[in-house]
């Protein structure tokens, strides 16, 4: 009787699967905007491994990743009677929902400081929140300036635009960059983050690696430069781009979408980089693991001048306790973390504008996602 029960709901759940896959695929678009709800169909639900996971989750975090959130969860959820909940609401606002228990996991592009380690402490009976780096991908900086298709900045121009220091288009510095652009007079729109933010904390620590002295301020998630506008979230200001004439404004590749052109990075290699998940994955290739025990957060190289190394990247850390976890959500999350780490949800990323964590980096966040209690 037991085994007939075990073969029912084996079926059930290769149903479910199959009927979730089946839908979506018939979908002309996703959430995400991705047509065709993008490539993620390409992994296999029946492969994830759900164990004992059921109920809901609720997450909070980085609205850089939403979109690999959005397809992870599509693929986890028609395997495995799990519904994820991830309110985007910001790497500040998903670390301080974790510190105070709020939810089990959430996602951030910064990894934790000191004092944010000691409040997770408070959470996680006997154990510690943990940087799990999960997501990588470059920050575009889009722009919409008409008649200008292709358009290159180095840093110190990049840090004298957002810093209201440069606020025409045609401006020499700008010029010089672009010798066959047909650069209007027109004012510069400089749009960043009105929201705490992972995304704005790695952009501004490239300007501060690369071009101090034209961006003389100490970084994070807060937006510390003078002037400009400001947007919520990376799709906030991703709409405002798209929709105001002379705008640039920084957010994740994903969100570089419905004809937001973006610009190349001179960073002294032989040729200005192009925002593409193939050159972000060459840039973080060559970050380091500086985290402790088990906490994996990373290094980057935001100075690189390799060729083909988009400089300008961000890693989205999952932030969980490596012990004490609450024994209802557990389950639930080691599936779904197993699950984001695994070849099929890495692969994922590539489809949708993300960059997969390099193999050395992943193999040790699978490692640590099996060693969680």
């Amino acid at each position: 009787m037991k085994l007939q029960r075990m073969n029912r709901r084996a079926l059930a759940l290769g149903a479910l699967a199959v009927s979730g896959a089946l839908a979506l695929t018939a979908c002309g678009s996703d959430e995400t905007g991705n047509p065709g709800g993008g490539s993620s169909n390409a992994a296999a639900p029946s492969n994830i491994k759900c164990d004992d996971a059921s109920g809901q989750v609720l997450a909070d975090g980085s609205s850089a990743q939403k979109n690999a959130v959005d397809a992870w969860v599509k693929q986890f959820s028609a395997a495995c009677q799990v519904e994820i909940n991830y309110k985007a609401g910001g790497s500040g606002a998903g670390v301080t929902a974790f510190t105070q228990g709020q939810v089990p996991w959430a996602g951030s592009d910064s990894a934790l400081k000191p004092d944010e380690v000691a409040a997770s402490k408070k959470i996680c009976s006997g154990g510690q929140g943990i940087d799990l780096p999960m997501v990588g991908g470059p920050i575009a900086v889009g722009y919409n300036v008409p008649g200008v298709d292709k358009l290159a900045l180095d840093s110190a121009t990049i840090a004298k635009i957002f810093d209201s220091k440069i606020t025409k288009w045609n401006d020499p510095a700008i010029a010089k960059l672009n010798p066959d652009a047909k650069l209007p007079n027109l004012k510069i729109q400089a749009f960043h983050r009105s929201d705490e933010s992972g995304t704005t904390d790695n952009f501004t620590k490239y300007l501060i690696a690369t071009a101090k002295k034209d961006f003389p301020y100490e970084g994070g998630k807060a937006w510390q430069a003078k002037g400009g506008q400001s947007a919520p979230q990376s799709s906030g200001v991703a709409a405002q781009v798209k929709q105001t004439a002379g705008a640039i404004g920084y957010f994740e590749l994903s969100y570089a979408k419905d004809g937001i052109k973006t610009v190349a990075i001179d960073t002294g290699a032989a040729e200005p980089v192009e925002a593409t998940v193939d050159n972000a994955t060459k840039a973080i290739s060559e970050a380091k693991v500086v985290g402790t025990g088990k906490d994996l957060a990373l290094e980057l190289n935001y100075a690189t001048k390799a060729d083909g190394a988009y400089p300008m990247v961000l890693v989205t850390y999952e932030i969980v306790c490596d012990k004490g976890n609450k024994a209802e959500t557990l389950p639930a999350v080691k599936a779904f973390l197993r699950y984001a780490a695994s070849e099929d949800g890495q692969k994922i990323l590539a489809e949708n504008d993300y960059a997969p964590m390099p193999e050395e980096i992943i193999t040790k966040v699978r490692t640590t996602v099996e060693s969680l209690s």
